[in-house]
């Protein structure tokens, strides 16, 4: 039997298969620029009280620019308010103060969300499993959520923009509201375009699947076409066995939640590349539309980062302490 893993997987340096990167025209390209150069002037203010912090130039990278165009249908005044309008969701929301792993760590201690592998292109696998529910529905559902979706994008190597969704509602989930799931689509299709690369559903019971159908015209169709019912991952290609689950998923990656070694973990993980992103992104001149791709290098394993950072009763156990 392989040994039981409760630590998250370390990225790799490189996708194992890189995505195809689409060649941009002259016209493209000049969209690009004259995005950026709507935020690079100087007398440029997100609002009255306060112009853009540096994370939030660091965010607005050459790569998520065009994510933006993208979504926009390469339409630059689109663009750019939806850019402006995300950065203010993400000022008001709360994603640099409020939402903290402490603050949303009360949803986590089951294991209802768990950043786990990479499949063949190296997009972050997030694992949704609804029968672990532990929390009346609340705003900090979503909050949780959305820490989630920050946490993949740190745990994305260079050159991987999106993310793989594995969700299973085998086990009598409870599952999310119209209204909460209304909330996270919103949120998902209007501040974080173009992150969602699949999502892997296994098990739909007959009333999710009526739930579904109820969702699906608020689901745009570029998102819908991302959307796979009871595939087989491995064989489909999609992840290598060891990048998955044992359990649900038939990978050999045989996966055990225990939130006092898997969530240090991954934040001290996530934080250590953050961290060293910044520093990298700051020497290469701390501006507005530079690559993901160049400063997303040099970071860390996750042996190291557990050495520094983590104490060591987050480490993997012998079998025979299981």
């Amino acid at each position: 039997m392989a040994e039981t893993v409760y630590l998250p997987i370390t990225p790799p340096a490189e996708p194992a298969k890189s995505l195809p990167n689409a060649v941009l025209t002259e016209e493209q390209e000049k969209m690009q620029r004259d995005v950026q150069k709507h935020f690079e002037d100087p007398q440029y203010t997100l609002s009255a009280e306060k112009p853009l912090m540096d994370v939030e130039k660091m965010w607005l990278s050459y790569e998520c620019i065009l994510r933006y165009l993208r979504a926009s249908k390469w339409k630059v005044d689109a663009a750019i308010q939806r850019l402006e309008a995300t950065l203010k969701w993400r000022r008001e929301y709360g994603v640099y103060d409020t939402i903290t792993a402490e603050h949303v760590e009360p949803e986590a201690v089951t294991g209802k969300q768990i950043l786990l592998g990479f499949d063949v292109h190296g997009r972050p696998g997030l694992y949704l499993i609804p029968s672990r529910q532990n929390t009346a529905e609340s705003p900090r559902q979503v909050q949780v959520t959305v820490w989630m979706l920050e946490r993949c994008i740190d745990l994305m190597p260079p050159g991987v923009e999106s993310l793989a969704l594995l969700i299973n509602y085998a086990d009598k989930a409870k599952n999310p509201s119209f209204s909460t799931s209304r909330t996270v689509l919103s949120i998902l299709q209007d501040h974080y375009p173009e992150r969602l690369g699949l999502a892997l559903i296994l098990n739909v019971p007959f009333l999710l699947n009526a739930f579904f159908k109820l969702i699906t015209p608020f689901i745009d169709p570029i998102t819908r076409q991302k959307m796979k019912f009871n595939p087989k991952v491995i064989e489909d290609g999609i992840f290598s066995a060891d990048m998955v689950m044992s359990q649900w998923w038939g990978g050999a990656c045989n996966f055990e939640y225990d939130h006092d070694k898997y969530w240090p973990a991954l934040v001290a993980l996530c934080n250590e590349r953050t961290k060293i992103w910044t520093e990298n992104w700051q020497k290469m001149g701390g501006k507005i539309g530079l690559r993901e791709y160049d400063y997303k290098r040099g970071a860390p394993d996750l042996v190291d980062v557990l050495a520094a950072d983590v104490p060591a009763s987050t480490s993997v156990p012998d079998a025979s302490e299981s």
